[in-house]
């Protein structure tokens, strides 16, 4: 009879310590450090369309789609932006809540909040989905830099620049960019999908 009871006692003991190990687990990957290909390392400070100050980690947890633009463009500009409502018009009505559409001016000293908000109006991109970003030019080229988007001033109201949109996953890791003006972009939005309804 001990020899039963010191038997169900060490099988309760060990099924305890799975159970306690498991959790642990659990609770190490919710705890898990930013990781060195997240874009939530760079400190930088961005201001919304709304003039709220925000850092990059506040979006982190969300599938981020991105693209840079500036508002007084009149040529790749009004593509991209066709592109990205088309982009976010395709998304998967259950994921659609857990994807932050994001359009980062390369243009800050016009590109104001006040700015950015008639163009988010005037655009038809006002849910909570559309964010509309701005900082100084020194973290304007970093993170151009990071999606690897070039944009050089050729005029006093123009710039040449890149036509790139950028998928990243809810940890700020990227993981998918589509390149050009007006191309297919199925593959663009499987990815999102993908990605937002793991979340």
């Amino acid at each position: 009879m001990k020899k039963i009871i010191i038997g169900l006692l060490i099988l309760i003991f060990s099924l305890q310590s799975c159970k306690d190990s498991k959790d642990n687990a659990v609770t190490t990957d919710i705890d898990q450090p930013i990781s060195d290909l997240s874009i939530y390392n760079l400190p930088s400070k961005w201001t919304n369309q709304n003039g709220k100050n925000i850092e990059l980690k506040s979006l982190k947890g969300n599938v981020l789609v991105m693209v840079m633009i500036y508002t007084t463009c009149k040529a790749a500009c009004p593509k991209l932006v066709a592109d990205m409502r088309n982009i976010e018009s395709r998304l998967n009505e259950k994921t659609k809540k857990n994807v932050k559409l994001i359009l980062v001016s390369i243009d800050p000293e016009t590109d104001t909040p006040e700015k950015l908000k008639a163009f988010s109006i005037a655009n038809k991109m006002e849910g909570d989905s559309w964010i509309f970003l701005r900082s100084n030019e020194e973290n304007t080229r970093e993170f151009a830099a990071v999606l690897a988007v070039n944009y050089k001033k050729i005029s006093p109201i123009d710039f040449s620049h890149s036509n790139i949109i950028s998928v990243f996953n809810p940890d700020g890791e990227l993981i998918y960019q589509q390149e050009g003006l007006g191309v297919n972009n199925d593959k663009t939005v499987d990815k999102i999908n993908l990605e937002a309804d793991r979340i």
